[in-house]
């Protein structure tokens, strides 16, 4: 079951990001020649208005083909006939699309289950916090100049910045600010350091709360994102740590077995909650400037529009086949380490 599941929601997440350059594309006036799901040989297609739609054999991955490879074509309506503008937004949407899809994601889970707040319900024992003088009813606003909103914000920052204590943490009581200085302590029976501090404060916010604090939660997938890919060049954490789609497989298995007990809504909601995590990641690394992604075609386009002259095709193309080579060398690697956490 894990397997399908993954396929839908994943296929899914695609089709959201193909569909932002499809969209764009045709704002423009670009022509689109193919718009595919999968990869590898076509399964089913049609013709529609000028764009063969198809599903293809490999469920991963996915494309909207605008000839954006053919640099010789600069026929009315191709890619490379319009404006280096038109061009940019294009190549953006996909990642832009994921992170409005996320988002959305957001909105309607804040939405059913609310948000748990930044308000100290309690102070423990022989922490920091307690000796600095934090005390229940004070709302954590900063840790490091971050601003925090949700209590999840505090957990990632705590979890990927061990080595930058102790925190400067900014709260508020009765309307005024203040700042404290805590350093994470663990104390006996503690499986990691902690600030000594918790929150069991949830809220429902409402409709135009749940779009606000929606934002708050896309922001802090976006956090998750960047402070994961940070700890992966600076060796915190290893390739071994990442994964890959059998990894996903895998924890969507494991999503849907943990909350199938609880009845179809909450299946819906957990997987909902994985799929924010995926558009979100999807998005943002998309748009890092690496060869043969969004972000890595979107460096030359900027490049081009600062000197107004396009860089040579050729030269372009084999930046984006290195960068593709070497993706494709880490999909097998981060593959292979899947395949053997399972054993």
């Amino acid at each position: 079951m894990g397997i399908i599941i993954a396929i839908l929601l994943f296929s899914f997440i695609i089709i959201f990001h193909e569909l932002g350059h499809f969209l764009l594309a045709k704002a423009n006036g670009i022509r689109v020649d193919e718009f595919s799901l999968g990869l590898g040989p076509t399964l089913i297609g049609k013709q529609i208005g000028g764009t063969f739609f198809c599903i293809k054999l490999l469920p991963f991955g996915g494309a909207c083909m605008m000839g954006e490879d053919d640099a010789d074509d600069t026929s009315e309506g191709s890619f490379n006939s319009k404006s280096v503008w038109a061009r940019i937004s294009v190549i953006a949407a996909g990642p832009v699309f994921n992170l409005i899809l996320a988002w959305i994601f957001c909105v309607i889970l804040i939405g059913a289950t609310g948000y748990q707040s930044t308000e100290i319900t309690s102070v423990l024992d022989g922490y920091s916090a307690q000796e600095e003088g934090l005390q229940p009813g004070d709302v954590i606003k900063e840790i490091n100049g971050r601003n925090v909103h949700l209590w999840d914000d505090v957990r990632l920052y705590t979890l990927t910045h061990p080595n930058d204590t102790p925190y400067e943490v900014v709260y508020e009581r009765d309307g005024e600010e203040y700042t404290a200085m805590i350093e994470p302590r663990q104390l006996e029976g503690d499986g990691s350091p902690l600030l000594g501090v918790t929150s069991e404060n949830f809220e429902r916010p409402g409709v135009f709360g749940s779009m606000q604090y929606g934002m708050y939660k896309l922001k802090y997938w976006i956090n998750y994102t960047v402070d994961s890919l940070r700890m992966l060049v600076t060796g915190q954490v290893g390739i071994k740590d990442m994964s890959g789609p059998v990894g996903i497989v895998n924890v969507v298995d494991d999503v849907y077995q943990s909350a199938a007990p609880a009845g179809v809504l909450a299946i819906i909601l957990n997987l909902m909650n994985f799929g924010t995590f995926l558009s979100a990641n999807l998005g943002v690394v998309n748009l890092l400037p690496i060869p043969a992604l969004d972000g890595g075609r979107l460096v030359f386009l900027i490049i081009e529009a600062v000197r107004r002259k396009r860089v040579p095709p050729e030269k372009e193309g084999m930046v984006h086949f290195a960068g593709f080579a070497l993706l494709m060398v880490l999909m097998v690697v981060v593959m292979y380490n899947d395949i053997m956490k399972l054993f």
